[in-house]
């Protein structure tokens, strides 16, 4: 029972993260010849991320000559889609006419997009993703033709993409529409840079090809345009290099540990099948004393672990299936692909294979030492059996083995775990405890003639304030540490030119005055912003930054003086710097970056429906946040019902959310750490069991000679001193030698970490002791007289 029991957690584990490697890693892309679709990495002079603008990106069409289609992309905002059940929240792809025409996968009903089709009066028409019309219009198949609005605005659906097709990978359930200028109000402009590119390559055309020819074209581009173009670079390379580069080093990692776990559950089989063959040993030599053929008894023993093997897969398969499901949450969230992880045949195919490889291979070597024990030698040996120094070199052989992988996968399993909770302890310049965040997607279209400030976000303001509970709410365009990367230039106004080719730049964020109470946010110097003074009746506009910004911009400090930003040509009409407020960290995993806050009631009231057409509700509350939800649902449904609540999270789940690889990390590495663990004491508990019974006689010996109990105690566990203590040197060594391997998953300097890897090495020794300790007093214990009569 123990040996199937071992096998079903050693294989069950391994199944699981085999079914993610195979669903992430080994499994093709699921588009026609994914190896000729391209991604292109395209960055600033300096070496900043920076897409195309939409002339570029005509340019670069244009201009091109190794690609079958090139196409563009962006994900801005989601959407609110009208459906047969309500209004919903959806992802929005936006794309290019030639978009589909990339990935070469038909439309499973309907069609894609035709050519011409994103110019403007074409637009109007959308491509559903396979979970939008399972899920919202119960996969009805006269969708296509059907009316639909998007955001308030008339759209008709054209097709509906079949099941498993998603682009970028990471979203789900989206819709697919053609790029528009009135989605998309700075699509002119050369200098805006937000249009991700995605192309296929034609017959014939290697990716080396591919990266010359448009190195080529963006030389020319950049000295055409050199304000805006000048010194942009790009890399191309294969979609799916793109697409695992951030999670095939973790996972590798991963499988690694994965292994060891494996390693040490078949080390502990071999363990306790070679004990289990040395007590049956004087068995088999009765057998063959009566007539057994030495081909029957190892046909039996192998039989015996080939049912042990299948017992111990279908227990593992059932586990892989467990773990699977509770790892999905974590996977769809940190991997693109990890909507596409589920068992699959060909890997429980492997686990069954990999159960009965491991039974076998551990019953092989008793299997045929006992078809080759010697009767008479066997019978008279009586119980003194399996006491050869080879054996005992051999049985503590595995647990040094055991000891020293389990230290490694322990060490890995607390580094992750500590980095997760420093990160959760980061500071990030607000409490966000008691804090609560709502997505808005008001339709543009409903407010293109009135104010949406006036008429949807400062009613439910005024609402939300008045809920009991609540102490300040306040809005924002981007919420802080999950989304950043809508930044610009920046210079102030006297401040010496910026460095030639480099970027200076600052995150912009449009906000409400109540956002900074919200936020919990202290007023460092100057004034905060003011609807009275800072709106588009003033002669300039207004901005509050950080204490990052005036570190980057202002090295002389914020003064008594207002500075300017230089963003317009007439010097009254330069935006003002006003106040100073403290840091928010806009990614959890970087420093604190250069921000400028500007008030919504700036814009002109006729621009604010397509600006504003998304912005997050932020909540600061006495008690539980969510115990709010209900009352802020009904305040959003009296505003306007048409707008839905969209995923209302604590902070605290924001900031889970983007941890949510770190944590699946932590937590699979604990959970292997745990099992290691456990697999290595349950292992080392029966070795010294085993020495105990196999030694008896020895041991009465010993008594019998004068040899104290306590004695009898300090031998059993030195020994057991000396395997642990070999054991964790071992896996010291193994941990230093792997430190590569590791620094896929979590970056450490060994010499740092030396203390710590010595006291977790300690504590594993510690433990070790513990689990012997039962065995040894029961060795101490024995009777001198009575284990003298065993046979």
């Amino acid at each position: 029972m123990t040996v199937a029991l071992t096998l079903a957690l050693s294989v069950g584990v391994a199944t699981a993260v085999f079914c993610v490697i195979d669903a992430v890693i080994l499994r093709p892309l699921p588009y026609a010849h994914p190896e000729r679709i391209v991604s292109m990495e395209t960055r600033a002079g300096s070496g900043y991320t920076q897409p195309a603008s939409w002339p570029s990106y005509v340019d670069e069409r244009t201009q091109s000559t190794s690609f079958k289609a090139l196409a563009g992309y962006f994900r801005w905002r989601d959407v609110t889609m009208e459906t047969p059940s309500g209004p919903v929240v959806l992802q929005g792809v936006h794309t290019t006419d030639n978009f589909f025409d990339v990935f070469g996968v038909p439309a499973l009903v309907g069609r894609t997009f035709l050519p011409g089709e994103q110019e403007e009066g074409k637009n109007n028409i959308v491509v559903l993703s396979y979970d939008a019309w399972q899920k919202h219009f119960n996969g009805a198949s006269n969708v296509v033709g059907k009316a639909a609005r998007l955001n308030g605005s008339a759209y008709t659906i054209v097709g509906v993409m079949p099941a498993g097709f998603r682009f970028p990978l990471s979203v789900h359930d989206a819709v697919y529409t053609p790029v528009s200028r009135n989605l998309v109000p700075w699509m002119p402009h050369r200098g805006s840079h937000w249009l991700r590119t995605v192309g296929r390559l034609k017959d014939g055309v290697s990716v080396e090809q591919a990266q010359a020819d448009m190195a080529h074209v963006f030389s020319n581009i950049g000295a055409a345009y050199a304000d805006t173009d000048g010194g942009r670079r790009i890399r191309v390379q294969v979609l799916e290099q793109d697409v695992n580069h951030d999670s095939k080093g973790p996972l590798m990692t991963l499988l690694g540990a994965v292994l060891a776990v494996l390693a040490i559950g078949c080390v502990n089989i071999a363990g306790l099948l070679l004990a289990r063959g040395v007590k049956r040993q004087r068995e088999m030599a009765m057998r063959v004393a009566i007539g057994a053929g030495r081909r029957r008894l190892l046909v039996q023993v192998l039989t015996e672990g080939v049912v042990l093997a299948l017992v111990g897969a279908a227990g593992g398969v059932l586990l892989a299936s467990i773990l699977l499901d509770l790892m999905r949450t974590f996977l769809i969230k940190a991997l693109a692909r990890g909507a596409d992880i589920h068992m699959n045949w060909t890997v429980l195919g492997a686990a069954i294979a990999v159960a009965v490889v491991t039974s076998l291979a551990a019953s092989l070597y008793p299997a045929l030492r006992l078809s080759r024990v010697d009767p008479n030698r066997a019978l008279k040996a009586g119980g003194s059996a399996g006491t050869e120094r080879s054996q005992h070199m051999l049985r503590s052989g595995f647990v040094v083995t055991q000891v020293a992988l389990t230290l490694l996968l322990l060490v890995v399993a607390g580094m992750l775990i500590r980095m997760v909770t420093r990160y959760r302890h980061t500071d990030l310049g607000f409490n966000p405890s008691q804090m609560l965040a709502v997505d808005l997607h008001p339709a543009p279209v409903k407010y293109e003639n009135s104010d949406v400030l006036v008429d949807f976000y400062q009613p439910l303001l005024d609402r939300v304030q008045q809920i009991p509970g609540v102490r300040a709410a306040g809005l924002i365009d981007m919420l802080p540490i999950e989304s950043w990367g809508s930044n610009s230039d920046v210079h102030v106004t006297g401040q010496p030119p910026n460095p030639p080719h480099q970027e200076m730049l600052a995150e912009g964020r449009m906000v409400t005055t109540g956002y900074f109470d919200a936020m919990g946010l202290q007023l460092h110097a100057g004034r905060k912003l003011s609807p009275q003074l800072d709106t588009i009746a003033a002669k300039s506009h207004s901005a509050v930054v950080n204490d990052a910004f005036v570190r980057k911009f202002l090295p002389a400090g914020y003064g008594p003086s207002v500075p300017h930003i230089d963003d317009a040509a007439k010097a009254e009409e330069r935006t003002a710097i006003v106040g100073v407020m403290g840091n928010v960290r806009q990614d959890i995993r970087q420093s604190y970056l250069a921000e400028l806050d500007y008030l919504v009631d700036e814009l002109p009231p006729m621009e604010r429906a397509a600006a504003l057409s998304s912005m997050v509700l932020v909540m600061r509350t006495t008690g539980d946040p969510k115990q709010t939800i209900s009352a802020v649902r009904g305040a959003l449904h009296e505003v306007d019902p048409s707008v839905p609540l969209s995923d209302p999270r604590t902070f605290d789940e924001v900031i889970a959310e983007q941890l949510v690889f770190e944590r699946m990390e932590g937590w699979l590495f604990g959970i292997f750490a745990g099992l290691a663990l456990a697999l290595a004491l349950v292992g080392l508990y029966g070795l010294v069991s085993h020495e105990v019974e196999l030694g008896r006689r020895d041991i009465g010996v010993r008594m019998a000679l004068g040899a104290s109990r306590d004695r009898i105690l300090a031998m059993v566990l030195t020994r057991v001193a000396w395997m642990l203590g070999a054991g964790a040197a071992a896996g010291l060594l193994l941990t230093f030698a792997a430190r590569k391997l590791i620094g896929m998953v979590i970056y450490f300097e060994a010499q740092k970490e030396a203390g710590g890897f010595v006291l977790l090495a300690l504590a594993l020794v510690v433990a070790g002791m513990v689990a012997a300790l039962i065995p040894a007093v029961r060795a101490a214990s024995i009777e001198p007289m009575q284990a003298l009569r065993t046979e």
